[in-house]
């Protein structure tokens, strides 16, 4: 898989304030690429430096070896930028707010009409293409703002929260949009922070924090190198097992159960239930932990995502 986007040494202040400061990653061709940090953390400035909304101060972005900073109209060419905020005319029905946007991208004529429709279709609001946007709840918008960044085809889908404040079923269908996108070769960069949706998205990632790169790589390695190896014990009565007995490993209580961190998942797991066996503890739940970007990102910062 050869390299389609390059961010080398990244820098953007406002005001004096660091926003960016310093940061690299490389984002393959074909892959979803998750940029993950709290609000506030550099991931909304790093998006608009890569769709040439906004200039770094320092450091370089290479797209398909096009110089985002040099040669901006050419990369914008094949970017499809989803931002933040909704922009969309409340006023206009869904298909001519597409009609102002694919315009803007120099589509025109008849190929911009079958496009609309084959965009609506994608974001599956084709039955919605003659209502005022205003009448739509935020969901539905956002999935006509993803619609308006795909009409000129593009190479690339630079996504920045798009499911944040929006319904279930709007957040299923961008869901499975991205994956269809990615299925198809498109290169994906989605900012988000929250954490399940990159887990369930991504296969490389970029944890930011304070404008600084925390962790990057492929999503499994970084689960396997940061994540705590831990076995979870949930017992059918409130008795309180003596889990001292375990050697080489670290409880806590954890929801309902017990938590234990140890560096061999497997031999912990045995002398666990070798240990309800002979204490006669009756387990409802006994189970390998999967590692969890939440355990990463409170590992690297000191602090739970979302208070960050």
């Amino acid at each position: 898989m050869s390299t389609a986007i390059e961010v080398t040494g990244l820098e953007k202040a406002y005001a004096g304030k660091p926003a960016v400061n310093h940061i690299h990653f490389q984002v393959q061709k074909g892959s979803c690429f998750g940029l993950l940090g709290p609000n506030g953390a550099g991931k909304s400035t790093t998006m608009k430096i890569l769709s040439c909304i906004t200039q770094a101060d320092r450091g370089s972005v290479q797209v398909l070896g096009y110089d985002v900073a040099k040669q901006a109209e050419e990369v914008k060419k094949f970017i499809g930028y989803v931002p933040q905020n909704i922009t969309l005319y409340e006023k206009l029905s869904a298909y001519d707010n597409l009609v102002f946007f694919g315009e803007l991208y120099g589509v025109r004529g008849k190929a911009l009409k079958e496009r609309i429709m084959e965009v609506l279709q994608q974001v599956g609001l084709a039955d919605r293409a003659n209502d005022a946007v205003g009448t739509f709840s935020g969901g539905m918008m956002r999935r006509i703002n993803i619609a308006a960044a795909l009409l000129h085809r593009p190479k690339f889908m630079i996504l920045d929260e798009p499911t944040v404040g929006i319904d279930p079923q709007s957040r299923n269908h961008i869901f499975e949009l991205i994956r269809t996108l990615k299925e198809e070769g498109m290169t994906i960069i989605y900012s988000t922070h929250y954490m399940e949706e990159v887990e369930a998205l991504c296969d490389d990632v970029a944890i930011i924090d304070h404008g600084e790169v925390v962790a990057k790589g492929a999503l499994n390695d970084i689960l396997a190198q940061y994540g705590g190896k831990s076995v979870y014990l949930e017992l059918e009565s409130d008795i309180e097992p003596n889990l001292t007995l375990i050697e080489g490993s670290s409880v806590a209580r954890h929801g309902r159960g017990w938590k234990i961190e140890t560096d061999n998942v497997l031999k912990t797991i045995s002398e666990v239930a070798e240990l309800c066996r002979m204490k006669g503890y009756k387990p409802i739940q006994l189970e390998v932990v999967r590692p969890s970007l939440e355990m990463v990102f409170l590992q690297l910062t000191g602090t739970s995502l979302r208070d960050a």
